[in-house]
């Protein structure tokens, strides 16, 4: 739309808006406190996505926002469905998806009694974004749209929340659009004084590694994260969620493997040698700096968007604060390492280590299933043009540690609130942005049935994903802590149900693993289909007790 034609309403308005910002899609569920947002989207070239609950919406956005860099965008109507948004915006947030979720409002007059759906939802959004404001005026909708797409986009990106009364979504807008409001701001590298602060400890530093949080995942910092590593020879390991396997294998770098949750893995015992640490992008949410640097004294330097919270474990002696790309560009033209070969070496033989376990899983062939067996199988189909959504369970620990990606950003998972039910839709919003690309999800039995309901949603739209399910009948990541930490095991057990007929029930089609000698042929026919398909595996967790084994401190998720 061009500056000085006005739209009919400021519902229309804000839609205009989201168009000017780039978004293609808006996912919600509709009501009668919001229901002006949803007809004047009938209108607008952004997609509507109708949803079957709000939360799997505000996972939906963040998805999107996780993986294009710009506002995913969600929306709900006044009450509960606001707060059905709130485990999808805190999760966002937690881990650097931007999203703007909208939720409708009773009319202003209304607002200070007890009438149906009335909620202050501004206040209860605080907690769990980085912006949350009420439009009370329809001169404000441009601003506090603005300003909560930059809030979300901005920094370590999050959800911003804006409460839109149903009187203000039907009032005129008075205003005009204007288009230059939609632009995005470019950072520079940090400062030139902590860039020199950090070459004097890199240059100085023998035994250097570099952490790779979540923030160096994304896609517009691989090559200079490729070039960085490569050039100064430091080996680097990777929380969960960040940039893995696929930095060495195309730049020449060292890779040790990933570190998160317990502190027992080959990457833990190389970082228990290293003389310096550089985190990339890395947010404590991820890996708790009391767990891998309690009591160590070595120098820190940090290179990110944001200034890292103050933390007795974790005080960086130099801070790189901008465009993560460009800084490490700025280090890696003066970087003059010598790192110790021993050192080097160990780096080496840490991720053979890994290799090592990952190879245990071929003569696994045992039923039910065996994670390490049905890891090499899952190994297998990550090709490329493969998308993949994680849920939470033992099989995310099992999976992000030993399943390598090729490229950025190309394993999902949810590593800060390590929230249950994420697979399902993020596998849908894979399908839609990649709708000619292979989308596979994995989650437990009881992952699963939290966002199920989304398979009729998906064949509504047409989409494409094969969906994993590592079925223990139980909650099982609870179930093997609490063991190791009580000896016993207490609320975890749940019943069975029929993954085939569940699948069949919505229109997708499904199968249930008797061997694991069946799984390459069903992945074969699953990838093929071109509805939803639903992989159901026995997984025998026996060996969960390697998950823990060696660790002494620990916390229970």
């Amino acid at each position: 739309m061009s500056a000085g034609t006005k739209p009919l309403n400021c519902s229309t308005a804000i839609v205009k808006i989201l168009e000017n910002h780039g978004v293609t899609h808006v996912f919600g569920v509709p009501g009668a406190k919001i229901d002006s947002l949803f007809v004047a989207l009938k209108h607008s070239s952004i997609k509507l996505v109708l949803c079957r609950h709000e939360q799997n919406a505000a996972f939906m956005a963040a998805a999107f926002g996780r993986l294009t860099g710009r506002v995913g965008v969600c929306v709900a109507t006044s009450g509960p469905g606001v707060t059905n948004l709130t485990t999808g915006l805190a999760t966002a947030t937690s881990e650097g998806d931007p999203v703007l979720a909208i939720g409708g409002e009773v009319s202003i007059d209304d607002r200070l009694k007890k009438t149906h759906q009335s909620l202050d939802s501004t206040t209860l959004m605080k907690s769990v974004t980085k912006y949350s404001a009420e439009v009370l005026s329809p001169n404000q909708v441009a601003e506090i749209l603005g300003n909560a797409i930059r809030t979300a986009e901005s920094g370590r990106p999050g959800a911003a929340f804006i409460s839109l009364p149903k009187n203000i979504g039907l009032a005129d807008f008075p205003l005009e659009i204007n288009p230059d409001c939609a632009r995005k701001i470019a950072m520079g590298p940090g400062a030139q004084t902590a860039i020199t602060d950090a070459l004097d400890v890199l240059n100085s530093s023998q035994r250097p590694i570099a952490i790779l949080g979540m923030q160096s995942s994304e896609s517009a910092y691989a090559q200079s994260l490729i070039e960085f590593l490569g050039k100064t020879g430091i080996p680097y390991i990777s929380t969960f969620q960040g940039a893995g396997a696929w930095v060495e294998r195309q730049g020449g770098s060292t890779y040790a493997g990933r570190i998160g949750l317990f502190r027992n893995q080959p990457a833990d015992k190389l970082l228990d040698l290293a003389d310096a640490v550089i985190t990339i992008g890395y947010d404590p949410i991820e890996y708790d700096p009391a767990i891998w640097n309690q009591d160590n004294k070595r120098p820190i330097i940090s290179v990110d968007v944001i200034p890292p919270d103050q933390d007795n474990a974790l005080c960086p002696i130099a801070e790189v604060i901008g465009d993560i790309g460009a800084s490490l560009n700025a280090l890696a033209a003066n970087a003059k390492l010598t790192i110790d070969a021993n050192f080097l070496q160990t780096a080496k033989s840490a991720f053979g280590e890994v290799q090592a376990t990952i190879a245990e899983g071929a003569s696994m062939n045992g039923f039910p299933v065996q994670p390490l067996r049905l890891i090499q199988e899952i190994q297998k189909q990550i090709t490329p043009d493969t998308h993949v959504a994680l849920d939470v369970g033992s099989n995310y620990i099992w999976t992000n540690r030993y399943c390598a990606a090729d490229h950025a950003r190309q394993l999902l998972v949810s590593n800060g609130q390590q929230t249950l039910g994420v697979s399902v839709p993020w596998a849908m919003s894979l399908s839609m942005l990649y709708p000619n690309d292979r989308v596979l999800s994995i989650s437990g039995d009881g992952g699963f049935l939290f966002t199920a309901t989304e398979l009729e949603t998906a064949v509504r739209l047409g989409l494409r994903f094969v969906h994993v399910i590592w079925d223990s009948h139980s909650y099982d990541m609870v179930a093997f802590q609490e063991e190791a930490h009580y000896g016993e095991t207490a609320g975890v057990q749940l019943g069975n149900y029929d993954a085939v007929k569940f699948a069949e029930s919505f229109g997708c089609e499904g199968y249930s693993v008797t061997s694991p000698d069946q799984l390459p042929e069903l992945f074969k026919k699953a990838f093929a289909a071109q509805v939803p398909v639903i992989i159901h595996v026995p997984v025998d967790y026996s060996l969960n007790e390697r998950l823990m084994q060696g660790v002494i401190q620990s916390f229970i998720s």
